[in-house]
Parts: structure tokens; C-alpha cells; sequence
């Protein structure tokens, strides 16, 4: 029978088989290691494997902000206290969907429970990872720190370590490997960090998981992606200066509880915006469905990178805002038994809010949402503040964790900037006034500036100051 009522919308059920050329030319189904034709994955789409290890992160982030930390609720009924945020690729949307159902998986949801809200953007306007398609000005910084990664490495003793290892499998015309060979050395990184990750079907030939060889692309791909994050504030800006700057603005809006925490994009009925769909008027926790380079860039760009290796799959960072209270007797009661996650949250006698990878925040207040709302101080430089605009940061603290390891920013470890003993729990005016300094003032007109400039900046900028 034809659907005549347009007013809602039936769903179909479908499969999907991928065509691909055959020997002759002509059609043919692809099909999958032991010969499958349903659920073959296209390339870089979410497989089976990384919906594993996504759900499992959120059953790992339920663990701790749940059952340790009761920082968040068990049974969840009100959607609009969860921030969340997708790129357009639809493996992040996919690995956001499955953490966020592994940290509230369906019998911890109610009936009334409402479809959450999930934030994307156009490609063009997209600040989630380091958008070289869209930002002129950050393609040219990026292709130039290539280059010179490629200058400096592509006749080097390890590449030609390399080159022995591997090239015999490279293409006809381009068969040394190089970082700019095609395929490109981070490319043969993916493939091989790729065929690791499930199981023998799709291993390479043994010599591309040499572990000398592995280290050597690995110490190239991180030069090649992410020195300029660390040397130069102009590739900082362009490159994650809007995501920066957008989480930082949460965090401020969560000090100030005026909505923009992210309340007033994910609340408000159909076509509306505002609090709430269930009464809330604060966001608890956001969660964003990123990439390597989204973690790889901040990270860097914060001056907690140093040394580190290529992120590994479902690799996250958390952001998380503490609020110093007056103890309490309480507090420092003997034989108190607790984590050690727990034990820190204690020792600030702390609200906790987190941003996950990304990006998790925010604070109970109980200001009105009334529109249009006032804009706070969320997107104004520190030293714009009044004084008593600054007062209001006064007892916040940001700590940040990649993959549960806590990071310190170096910046944070000057005296005044951290909590008195921890030098990883920065004050909130330390760690807005550092992100400042890369947080464009309007993105696509940085993208636009600076054309006919040089790429590298006359002497390195360091980053997480």
C-alpha cells in the first residue's frame, strides 16, 4: 500500500553488496577474506573489530564516571545532559554510536528515554580534525612540513632500511619507498597498523611488521603529521585551533551555566533549541567521534606529545574540569578505601566533568535559558577579561588523560597554574590563557590569510605555553 500521510516516515530493512570490476571488465561482487559477499567493509570504514573496541571504550567510561565515580547516572532517562559530536566520515559517527551505547547500553536507558541528539557539520565548516580539504592556509603549512620531512628523511640510512625490507611489494612506478612515494610511507603505515588490528586473513608479508622497520615509519609518520603542531602557532590555529577553542568554550560556559556549555545545540524540542527536552540545564558529559589526527594534533599542540607514537586504534583523550570546594571533615576520615581516580577527585573534593576525544564537560547550574541568552566570556582571550569576569574561574582545575594515562601540559607546571602538589590539574585561566593563544578568532578567514607567507615560522614556537 502507498504511504500517503508524509507527516512521519516508515524505515526499510536492506543489505548492501559492494560491485567492483571484474577481470573482463564487467560487474562482479566483492567479497571478503573467506569468501563472503554481506558485510564487506569498504576502505576506511568502521569494521566489526573497531565496533569491538569502540563499545568496549564506552563500557570502560561507564566504568570509571558510573560505577566508580557516580559521577554520571546509572539509569539514564534524560538525553539532553550528553553532548555529542561527529565528523562527517561515517566510521567516527559510527564509533561515537557504539561508546555511547557501551557506556548506556539499552537496559540502562528508560522508555521515555529520547533519541539523543548528535551534532555534525558540513565538510567545509568541519573543525573536528585537521581539515587540509577545506582550509587553504593549513594545506599549504601541512604540504610544506612534508616536504621537509621528506627532504630530510627519503635518502636516509633508515629509509633504505626500509627500502630492503619492503620495496620489492611497491608498484612499478614508484618502487622505492619514500614518504612521498605512492603509496605514500604513512599510507603503508595505515595498512599495516590496519592488518595488525584483525586477524591473519589480512596480513601483509612478514617483513612489513619488521619491528625495527615499524619503529622507523612510525618516528616518520608522527614528524610528518604533527612537528608542525609543535613548532609553529599559525599550524596550530588553522589546524585545531577551532576544536581547541570550541572545548574550552564549553568548559567556560559550564563555569557560567548559561548554555553554552552545548545545552542550547543539543536541547530543546523538535525545531527548537534551548534546555532540556527532560528539565536539564546543564551538560554532565560530551563525547565526540574523531580521529587519530584530531588526537595526535591537540595533543601536540598542548605540548603533551613528546615522544609518543602514532595513536593506536579507539585511542581517546579525556578533558576533564574539577571545581575545588572547602573540605570537609569527611573528606579526610581514616579508612577510607577508594581507586585512585576516585582518591584524586577527593583530594580537590571536586565536581568532575570531562571532554572525551574526545571532549567531555560541564557543571550544575541553574541559570535560565531564556532566548536569546547573553553570551558569556566563553569566546573572549583572558586578557580581555574584566576582573571579575577572571574571578569566575577561580577554584576550576582541567586534567587531561590519553588512553588513561595522565598528561601534563607544560605550561601548567609554572607556579600559580596547577593545584598545589599536581601539576597535571591546571587551573582554568592557565589552561584557557594557553589554548588562547592558537584559538582563531573566526577559522575560515585564518584559512584564507597568509598566502603568500612562508610556511615556517622564523624560530620554533613551542607549543603548551
Amino acid at each position: 500500500m502507498t504511504k500517503k500521510d508524509w507527516s512521519s516516515w516508515d524505515k526499510l530493512d536492506w543489505r548492501r553488496r559492494i560491485e567492483t570490476f571484474g577481470e573482463d571488465d564487467g560487474p562482479v561482487i566483492a567479497v571478503g577474506p573467506k569468501g563472503q559477499v554481506d558485510g564487506v567493509c569498504q576502505l576506511g570504514e568502521l569494521t566489526d573489530k573497531g565496533r569491538e573496541t569502540t563499545l568496549a571504550l564506552g563500557q570502560r567510561l561507564r566504568h570509571l564516571y558510573v560505577d566508580q565515580l557516580g559521577f554520571m547516572p546509572k539509569i539514564i532517562g534524560d538525553a539532553d545532559m550528553i553532548y555529542l559530536r561527529a565528523t562527517p566520515m561515517a566510521r567516527a559517527l559510527e564509533s561515537l554510536q557504539e561508546s555511547f551505547v557501551g557506556m548506556y547500553p539499552l537496559d540502562t536507558r528508560t522508555g521515555s528515554f529520547p533519541p539523543p541528539t548528535i551534532l555534525t557539520r558540513a565538510p567545509a565548516d568541519e573543525t573536528l580534525f585537521p581539515n587540509e580539504s577545506n582550509c587553504r592556509r593549513f594545506s599549504q603549512l601541512s604540504r610544506a612540513f612534508a616536504q621537509r620531512t621528506a627532504d630530510r628523511w627519503n635518502k636516509s640510512t633508515e629509509m633504505d632500511y626500509l627500502n630492503n625490507l619492503i620495496s620489492k611489494w611497491m608498484p612499478e612506478d614508484s618502487k622505492r619507498v619514500a614518504v612521498d612515494s605512492h603509496p605514500r610511507l604513512s599510507g603503508i603505515m595505515d595498512t599495516i597498523n590496519s592488518t595488525l588490528a584483525h586477524g591473519p586473513e589480512t596480513r601483509l608479508p612478514s617483513s612489513f611488521y619488521d619491528p625495527k622497520g615499524r619503529a622507523i615509519i612510525d618516528k616518520i609518520g608522527v614528524e610528518e603529521w604533527f612537528s608542525g603542531f609543535h613548532e609553529s602557532n599559525e599550524y596550530r590555529t588553522v589546524g585545531v585551533g577551532g576544536l581547541v577553542g570550541d572545548v574550552v568554550s564549553r568548559m567556560i560556559g559550564s563555569v557560567e551555566g548559561n548554555g553554552d556549555d552545548g545545552l542550547r545545540e543539543v536541547g530543546g524540542d523538535v525545531n527548537e533549541l534551548g534546555k532540556g527536552r527532560g528539565g536539564e540545564k546543564n551538560i554532565k558529559f560530551a563525547m565526540s567521534g574523531c580521529h587519530d589526527t584530531t588526537l595526535a594534533a591537540m595533543l601536540t599542540s598542548l605540548g603533551a606529545f613528546e615522544g609518543e607514537e602514532w595513536p593506536p586504534y579507539t585511542s581517546h583523550i579525556a578533558l576533564e574540569l574539577f571545581r575545588k570546594t572547602p573540605r570537609t571533615n569527611a573528606d579526610t576520615a581514616p579508612g577510607r578505601s577508594s581507586s585512585n581516580e576516585e582518591s584524586r577527585a577527593k583530594t580537590t573534593d571536586s565536581e568532575k566533568h570531562s571532554f572525551w576525544s574526545s571532549l567531555f564537560g560541564a557543571a550544575k547550574r541553574k541559570a535560565s535559558l531564556s532566548a536569546p541568552p547573553p553570551r558569556g566570556i566563553a569566546r573572549q582571550k583572558v586578557d580581555e577579561l574584566s576582573t571579575a569576569d577572571k574571578k569566575k574561574l577561580d577554584g576550576y582545575y582541567v586534567r587531561m588523560r590519553y588512553n588513561d594515562r595522565v598528561m601534563t601540559v607544560p605550561g601548567c607546571k609554572t607556579a600559580g597554574n596547577h593545584l598545589d602538589g599536581d601539576e597535571s590539574f591546571c587551573t582554568l585561566e592557565a589552561f584557557k590563557r594557553i589554548t588562547d593563544k592558537f584559538t582563531p578568532r573566526n577559522w575560515k578567514q585564518a584559512c584564507a590569510a597568509n598566502l603568500d607567507q612562508p610556511p615556517f615560522p622564523a624560530a620554533i614556537e613551542e607549543a603548551g605555553y
